[in-house]
């Protein structure tokens, strides 16, 4: 773009865009993962869905992501307070091994107990 808002010819984001679609050119990202899932699976509800967070430690949650890094990945798990939105506990990995998901857990454990554990 700074090369563009150099040039004599006006030219806006949207004058961008349609010459990149008319040229066929796409941005290349991680596109969502809308799969239909297995029609023979049990579906369970969401029991959290109209429940009321009032207090700290009524309900935590915990999830596993990755960080990309220029020669492979991290993977960070994370347990978290809902109505606070703390942070209890975290690890941070180079292998998906299941020790380092619990030893958050038990850090966090050794903190405080919530009412309910919300994990997916």
């Amino acid at each position: 773009m700074v090369w563009l808002a150099s040039q004599p010819h006006v030219m806006d984001r949207k004058h961008v865009q349609r010459l990149m679609r008319q040229m066929g050119l796409v941005a290349i990202y991680p596109k969502p993962r809308r799969s239909a899932g297995n029609k023979e699976h049990k579906l369970y509800p969401y029991l959290l869905r109209n429940v009321e967070i009032m207090r700290p430690n009524q309900v935590w949650a915990t999830d596993i992501t990755y960080v990309r890094l220029a020669h492979g990945f991290m993977y960070l798990v994370a347990v978290l307070d809902w109505y606070s939105r703390y942070v209890i506990s975290w690890r941070l990995t180079n292998s998906l091994e299941v020790s380092f998901c619990v030893e958050a857990l038990e850090e966090a454990l050794a903190w405080q107990q919530p009412e309910i554990f919300n994990s997916d």
